[in-house]
């Protein structure tokens, strides 16, 4: 295990009604960057929540056509400041972030249609159908961010568990609409 990342600083922020705005900016420049290769591009994270307190990264999930096409113009998503890091641990995946150590967005670009992609906005939409889960979830980043000493996987571990029982929780409940 590594250590802390000591040149990024944790910290969860109360809700910031620019972020629907910031993403809102990102979407369009990523949708004329990657044309269709990009079949739909969505808001998730806690970002994505109205009134959500959230680290201030906007995280995207973006549905493409191919991994191989989206491969293949790695090099226009980094003229638009996007770092490509590859499957970052999670097959099937790619990942990018923006802004160095002072990071501004990820994206997370799936395939249309893989299960990835359900999961994510299911866990977004539980959230926002219940503030007073998301409220809990709050508390927990705040707390997590206060005690994790700057170190992303110390941070990530201390949201585990919820995240995985509240996505479970979402993912039941969006089946059985």
């Amino acid at each position: 295990m590594r250590g802390p990342t000591l040149s990024r600083i944790i910290e969860v922020i109360d809700y910031d009604s620019s972020w629907p705005l910031k993403f809102e900016a990102e979407r369009k420049l990523i949708a004329s960057t990657l044309g269709a290769v990009a079949v739909k591009i969505h808001h998730i994270g806690s970002t994505s929540v109205p009134g959500l307190a959230a680290k201030p990264i906007i995280d995207i999930l973006l549905e493409v056509t191919s991994l191989d096409a989206l491969d293949a113009i790695d090099g226009a998503m980094e003229a638009i400041g996007y770092v490509p890091r590859g499957e970052l641990g999670i097959p099937g995946r790619r990942f990018y972030m923006k802004g160095g150590d002072d990071r501004s967005h990820h994206i997370h670009a799936y395939v249309e249609g893989d299960t990835n992609l359900r999961r994510h906005l299911a866990f977004r939409d539980y959230l926002i159908a219940n503030p007073d889960i998301a409220e809990e979830y709050a508390a927990l980043k705040k707390a997590v961010a206060a005690s994790c000493n700057n170190d992303s996987e110390r941070y990530c571990d201390g949201k585990d568990d919820f995240v995985k029982h509240h996505e479970a929780l979402a993912l039941k409940e969006k089946l059985n609409l």
